[in-house]
């Protein structure tokens, strides 16, 4: 499994249009095979960041991912929406399990 976890700083000027290409994106990406979770939030500190967090089965679909129109799309949306580089790690996890 891979988990894809980082921040986005945005213009928080421009929340609502965030928000909005975010809810589209969040809800095309969770039909895609291999997605097991795919979501945003903002910093509680700091409205002008967007938070994301995302599971998927390999590289393979996360791969696929990355290709689909609905990435295309965002992307262009984010572009007068970013307002900085990005900071987004990749964990490869060999179990999961609750927190107890």
């Amino acid at each position: 499994m891979l988990v894809i976890a980082g921040c986005i700083p945005i213009d928080p000027s421009k929340h609502d249009e965030v928000v909005a290409a975010a809810t589209e994106m969040q809800r095309a990406t969770l039909l895609e095979a291999g997605c097991a979770a795919y979501q945003f939030s903002f910093a509680v500190d700091n409205p002008g960041t967007m938070c994301i967090f995302e599971e998927w089965a390999d590289q393979a679909a996360l791969d696929a991912h990355f290709v689909t129109p609905h990435m295309v799309v965002f992307q262009g949306q984010l572009g007068g929406i970013v307002a900085g580089r990005p900071t987004v790690t990749k964990y490869e996890i060999a179990s999961s399990g609750p927190l107890r």
